[in-house]
């Protein structure tokens, strides 16, 4: 079994939340995988403007520090978007990073885009995967010599919800990549459900949305499977069919991840921060409700095992009554399903472990 170890948010003049960060990845072996000199890759969702359930950049910087302090020259990496968000090419996403506060006065370290200006600089890895043989993942992820991976840990609608696995696998893949992973999941309209508002059709950087007779249909050759008409629709009258494709889009997913780690074996340390826990993912320029209040930090060498004690830990948390959450309020509920109750969750950390990106069976360890 896999250590996760677990700062909770109690806090004193005696030791801080930082302090706990240090102490986190002091316990994960930092300073044995990251060496003098080595350019240490530092990954991070930069949050959507309009989002404010990110993880805070002053977190992320005494990561930098304590990188610092080992010789290590960090920098901050996020990867292109395939939506018509303010972070699909680098020079809007490196702007609304430094407006969400990754600015170099804050964090410490510089901020680089790791797919290139346009999503398309990157590297193609060979794995032996369930259904992938290589994976595109952006260039300076596969460059850096080392890897600490931030991930805000929330509910997401198209895996249920998204933490390590999903950082590493999506966050760190190419635009093309992206697009590998969600092209099963085109979703389809409830024509008696659709006001002809075009919302949709506005979200849409594919072209894959057009009004028929006043209603919205999508062109499933054209769809990129983003999913941001599914949430800008205001009757709920668009929706994936969540038959395979779920379990397909969360099975690539675990795949893209085990590329993008394939070549820093003992390299890695990663953190999720199990605070204000969003029904969605944060590329919106919004966040709503946490579903559950702060729980804590988790980190871990083993990103599936650190995924699973995060899911735990939510699922074992009383929900929040005044939030998206549906069902599962209970502790023990299960809370992903009691906001998005078609998705199969845990097929993520399933395949991850059959891959051998790591273990579903962890001890926790409380500091």
């Amino acid at each position: 079994m896999s250590n996760v170890y677990f700062a909770d948010m109690r806090a004193s003049h005696k030791e801080n939340l930082f302090d706990k960060i240090s102490k986190l990845l002091a316990l994960c072996g930092l300073p044995q995988r990251v060496g003098e000199g080595e350019l240490a890759a530092v990954k991070i969702h930069f949050g959507e403007k309009g989002n404010s359930a990110f993880i805070r950049p002053i977190f992320a910087r005494r990561v930098v520090d304590d990188l610092k302090k080992l010789g290590a020259k960090p920098f901050l990496t996020d990867s292109s978007t395939l939506y018509p968000g303010e972070r699909k090419e680098a020079v809007s996403a490196l702007a609304c990073g430094i407006e969400n506060g990754f600015a170099y006065a804050v964090v410490g370290a510089p901020l680089i885009i790791s797919d290139g200006l346009r999503g398309v600089t990157e590297t193609t890895v060979p794995i032996s995967g369930e259904l992938l043989q290589e994976v595109y993942i952006g260039t300076e992820i596969v460059e850096a010599d080392a890897l600490v991976a931030l991930s805000h840990f929330k509910c997401h609608e198209l895996t249920g919800f998204g933490g390590a696995i999903k950082n590493l696998g999506m966050g760190c893949a190419s635009r093309k990549g992206k697009l590998v992973q969600h092209s099963t999941v085109a979703p389809v309209v409830a024509a008696k459900h659709c006001t002809g508002c075009t919302l949709c059709l506005k979200s849409c950087a594919h072209d894959a949305i057009t009004m028929v007779a006043g209603k919205a249909v999508i062109d499933a050759e054209k769809c990129a499977g983003c999913s941001r008409c599914i949430t800008v629709c205001p009757t709920r009258a668009i929706n994936i069919q969540w038959n395979e494709a779920a379990d397909l889009v969360m099975k690539k997913m675990a795949e893209y991840a085990l590329g993008a780690v394939a070549n820093k074996q003992g390299k890695t340390v990663y953190l999720n921060f199990i605070t204000q826990v969003s029904p969605a993912c944060d590329c919106y320029g919004h966040c709503d409700a946490p579903i559950v209040n702060d729980i804590g930090i988790c980190a871990s060498t083993d990103p599936v095992a650190l995924d699973q004690a995060c899911a735990d830990l939510v699922n074992n948390a009383r929900g929040n009554l005044d939030s998206a959450l549906k069902t599962g309020h209970e502790p023990g509920g299960d809370k992903f399903r009691g906001v998005w109750p078609e998705i199969p969750w845990q097929v993520q950390l399933e395949h991850a472990e059959k891959m051998g990106l790591g273990s579903r069976a962890y001890t926790l360890v409380k500091i």
